[in-house]
């Protein structure tokens, strides 16, 4: 199975921690590299220097006795470097590596007989060798230590990163509605194993998502029960309604009883959409003889834009119930003329009114929630937007530029 892409700000974090892991191993590498050159390195020159200060002083009782030198010593060599020579005259001993015929060279010299110099040349190119392979060394397995670290953290980091990515994309699926989705990080569940931080947050998540799934089900029970309890009683009112004697008063309460069995209706219809539950029944419709017959229902003068022969495959029912509220709305808060256009799959109803409040073109409708004088509960447009997802549809709301609300179902 393929694996996700990471997002951007996921790699972003990986990246970040590599160069994290390589900067501290490139500057733990090279202090220990460079206290490890320096340890050894003053324990080669302080051994070598011991022994050619060791045959300098021989070779000055040597030559203080008229004896012969031996083979290392000589009175006033040539390649003796200067500052030694110089140190020399000034009456003082001293050493330096340098070089003799092409080799590495501990030099010692001092004074002797007045102003001459007597020297010893003891051969340093085995600790010279040894220093720069112990260098080579060094920088090799510095190299090796820091790409086996590099990987290794690499590895870990990318668990962590994929994690969070997980939890991410679980946070993104129960905002849009889906209030199974869940991270279910293994570590939650095995006490035997540590929990992290990430395993914290995923399990703060789940929990969080479950107390949300618990409050807006009873919430959900809550209203369909109310909807359903109200059924029966408003149905016996509207049967007593019914045989008021004619009169303004009949009208007004026949009006009232109407208004609150279609509230009870909505009510019930956005219970069953909040369930998830809904269910398409799917056919092959002229969508522009569809949008003739929602105008034609809905008894408003409504012009219609419609071309024939614009079938699509979708629920009739439920795209007429997304139709007829977008309509309704147009009349109801909107002005005239309100012009309802298919343009192929896409239907859109606009009016010349005022335009949609600002919070609904941002956030999309909200229960019973509307904006100045209004004969709605703010329903219609929750219904519309319910029913359109069922049908996998789009519903977007905008306002016209020269004035106008704007509503564009785009159909599967």
């Amino acid at each position: 199975m393929r694996r996700p892409a990471l997002p951007r700000w996921t790699g972003a974090l990986a990246v970040k921690a590599a160069v994290f892991i390589t900067v501290m191993c490139c500057g733990l590498a090279a202090l220990l590299g460079i206290l490890v050159h320096v340890s050894v390195t003053n324990q080669t020159v302080g051994q070598a220097r011991e022994l050619a200060l060791a045959r300098l002083k021989d070779s000055t009782s040597d030559f203080e006795a008229g004896d012969s030198l031996m083979r290392e010593a000589a009175v006033d060599p040539p390649d003796l470097p200067e500052p030694l020579r110089e140190l020399a005259a000034a009456g003082e001993r001293g050493t330096m590596v340098g070089e003799r015929h092409g080799r590495a060279t501990m030099w010692a010299a001092g004074p002797v007989d007045g102003d001459r110099t007597l020297a010893v040349a003891v051969d340093y190119s085995q600790g010279k060798r040894t220093i720069d392979a112990l260098d080579r060394a060094i920088l090799w397995s510095s190299a090796l230590a820091i790409g086996v670290t590099l990987l290794v953290g690499a590895f870990a980091v990318t668990r962590v990163t994929r994690r969070l990515h997980t939890t991410a994309q679980v946070a993104r699926r129960i905002s849009a509605g889906d209030l199974d989705a869940r991270v279910g990080d293994p570590r939650t569940k095995d006490p035997s194993r540590p929990e992290d931080e990430v395993a914290a947050v995923a399990a703060a998540l789940d929990s969080m998502a479950s107390s949300l799934q618990g409050k807006l089900l009873s919430e959900q029970r809550f209203t369909a029960d109310v909807a359903h309890e109200l059924r029966t009683p408003l149905t016996g009112l509207h049967a007593a309604a019914e045989l008021l004697p004619p009169g303004r008063p009949t009208e007004l309460v026949r009006d009232r009883v109407a208004a609150l069995r279609t509230l009870t209706e909505d009510l019930l219809e956005i219970s069953r959409l909040d369930t998830g539950r809904e269910r398409l029944e799917l056919d092959t419709e002229d969508l522009g003889a569809l949008a003739e017959r929602v105008v034609r229902a809905s008894g408003t003068d409504t012009e219609v834009v419609a071309p024939r022969d614009t079938r699509v495959e979708t629920d009739r029912r439920r795209l007429e119930r997304v139709l007829g509220n977008l309509v309704a709305n147009a009349h109801g808060h909107g002005a005239p003329p309100v012009v309802l256009t298919v343009e192929g799959p896409v239907v859109t109803v606009r009016d010349h009114g005022e335009g949609y409040p600002e919070y609904l073109v941002e956030h999309g409708p909200q229960r019973f929630r509307t904006e100045g004088v209004s004969k709605g509960h703010g329903l219609g447009l929750t219904i519309a937007v319910g029913q359109a997802e069922v049908l996998g549809a789009r519903l977007v709301f905008r306002n016209a530029a020269d004035g106008g609300a704007v509503a564009e179902l785009t159909l599967p």
